[in-house]
């Protein structure tokens, strides 16, 4: 086992969703995930603290990048043209692997209770770091958050389509999540 190899968060990652996906997550053992990825228990240990948290290993990136493009966003932008350049931004960071692995988190997420509340945490928390970074650029709490929220399901909505569509596309996931972001600015301001 490649103890100091690089790329074991990585493979650890990817190990466990097949797993999970293969045999259930309350049948996959650390000890078996590690094994799969090559890797002693240990390094387990060190990249995460339990098997849960698998499932939000990006989530510290993806939340930093969203609120940098809020943050970046021209002084002038409205709260969903901020959302709009953090989507962009964190977009930009997802390529090809995350496309194909997408189908396998799905089911794996899917199969089991405890993994599907892993994932509405990590979306309260991507709406949180959107908001926070609204709110920074003044925009009021409750426009603030209302934006957050759609960014969530934009990026929710966006990744779902690309991650789902043609693998032989050469869309980036941005051109997925700012549609998905346009059609839910329509939709809300037809609520009245």
């Amino acid at each position: 086992m490649g103890r100091w190899e690089p790329g074991a968060r990585e493979r650890l990652v990817v190990a466990a969703v097949d797993l999970f996906t293969e045999q259930g997550y309350d049948a996959t053992t650390v000890a078996q995930i590690a094994l799969r990825a090559g890797v002693t228990k240990s390094t387990f240990f060190r990249h995460f603290p339990d098997k849960r948290e698998l499932l939000v290993a990006g989530q510290e990136t993806l939340s930093r990048l969203l609120a940098e493009g809020i943050a970046e966003a021209p002084g002038n932008a409205s709260p969903l043209e901020a959302i709009g350049a953090g989507l962009e931004r964190a977009s930009s960071a997802m390529g090809s692997m995350n496309r194909e692995f997408a189908p396998r988190l799905k089911a794996a997420v899917a199969a089991s209770a405890e993994l599907q509340e892993r994932d509405a945490l990590k979306r309260v928390s991507l709406a949180a770091a959107m908001t926070t970074a609204l709110v920074a650029r003044g925009v009021p709490d409750s426009t603030a958050a209302i934006a957050g929220e759609l960014g969530v399901l934009a990026f929710k909505r966006g990744y779902a389509e690309w991650s789902e569509g043609d693998r032989d596309g050469k869309d980036e996931l941005a051109h997925y999540t700012l549609a998905a972001l346009d059609e839910l600015r329509a939709a809300s301001a037809s609520l009245g």
